[in-house]
């Protein structure tokens, strides 16, 4: 059933991606970012109040690490979409199993056996081809943004998966990394130019961008907090399929056959770094 809300997560994250590049022509990043985290921010108010739960949290620590490494992600990711075809910024974002397995070794100081070094190299392996032939030179800043995402990411999802041991709600959790994120989206925001007027269009687009984002954030949230870290954080590559398809229905774009192949070997390589933990490393699976 985890992996069912993992694979839910992923659609509304590829929708959201779908709003976020139709608003990167109405919208500066800022704006998209803080329009993000307040309609989320607005979403677990009210779902709070109906559970009864309060927004307090005694796990203050954890959640401004997720809320900062998210929000920072996120900013990455949102500034990557406006620049690269979306299947391409999709799956650099998604780098961010291969950054969590090297976290949970090198913080954790979980064990990394050979095969699952292997699968973490072959991932990286994959985002060079996807990125050296096929990116014209005004594209790289978001490569960079996307890499930069996937990377920070991997910081956000270990929290995510601590703070889910430590028995917090996902609807506080959402309610407070969208509270960073939409502090965080305004302040860029009004030093970019402020805010612009929104259109009726306009308003479709964010409240996209926040429905989709927040209920993907919930149906993400408890795939972490009650599957393995490692298999949720890869069947996030599903993402990329959705987005593939978005991108070829609404915008025709065609990726050329090295950015296919490449987009393959980082989902196989993600595939293999689930099955490489799965045995030898019984400590990476959440309890």
């Amino acid at each position: 059933m985890q992996s069912l809300w993992m694979i839910v997560a992923s659609l509304l994250f590829a929708c959201m991606g779908v709003c976020v590049k139709l608003g990167s022509a109405l919208f500066s990043t800022g704006e998209l970012v803080f329009y993000r985290g307040l309609v989320g921010l607005l979403m677990m108010i009210v779902l709070l109040r109906l559970q009864g739960t309060s927004y307090a949290t005694s796990h203050w620590r954890l959640q401004l690490s997720r809320g900062l490494s998210g929000t920072i992600a996120l900013m990455c990711y949102f500034f990557s979409l406006g620049i690269l075809p979306l299947a391409t910024a999709v799956t650099l974002n998604y780098t961010s199993p291969l950054f969590v397995a090297l976290l949970l070794a090198l913080w954790f100081k979980e064990r990394i056996s050979p095969a699952l070094f292997g699968a973490v190299s072959l991932g990286f392996l994959g985002v060079v081809l996807l990125l050296k032939p096929t990116l014209q030179p005004s594209q790289w800043p978001g490569a960079l943004g996307g890499l930069g995402a996937g990377l920070i990411a991997s910081l956000a999802y270990v929290n995510v998966r601590e703070l889910g041991r430590a028995g917090e709600p996902e609807a506080r959790t959402v309610l407070w990394f969208s509270l960073i994120t939409s502090l965080f989206g305004l302040t860029w925001a009004l030093l970019a130019g402020g805010l612009h007027s929104i259109s009726l269009e306009g308003a479709a687009i964010l409240l996209g961008v926040g429905g989709f984002g927040g209920c993907a954030q919930l149906a993400m949230t408890r795939a972490y907090r009650y599957g393995k870290t490692l298999v949720s954080a890869n069947l996030a590559y599903s993402t990329v399929v959705f987005s593939s398809l978005f991108g070829v229905l609404l915008w025709q774009e065609h990726l050329p056959w090295t950015s296919v192949l490449a987009i393959v070997i980082i989902i196989s390589s993600g595939v293999l770094v689930s099955l490489a933990s799965r045995k030898p490393n019984p400590a990476l699976e959440a309890d």
